[in-house]
């Protein structure tokens, strides 16, 4: 899909937001399959999103303000 090795996630969480947001209306399913794709982990990704006051919401497949 959208694979490259040298991709990171943005730090800046709103960055961030936009990011997984558009990766997942544009290529994928849910955020597993965009975390498996860029190998990256589910579960750091998830925390990180806590910490900035973000959750992904599985029903609408995007990250939304928690």
């Amino acid at each position: 899909m959208w694979y490259n090795a040298s991709m990171q996630f943005p730090e800046d969480p709103m960055m961030l937001y936009s990011f997984l947001n558009t990766k997942l209306r544009d290529g994928y399913p849910d955020l597993a399959a965009l975390c498996d794709d860029l190998e990256e982990d589910e579960g750091a990704l998830l925390l990180r999103l806590k910490g900035a006051g973000l959750r992904y919401n599985a029903v609408e497949n995007r990250v939304e303000f928690a």
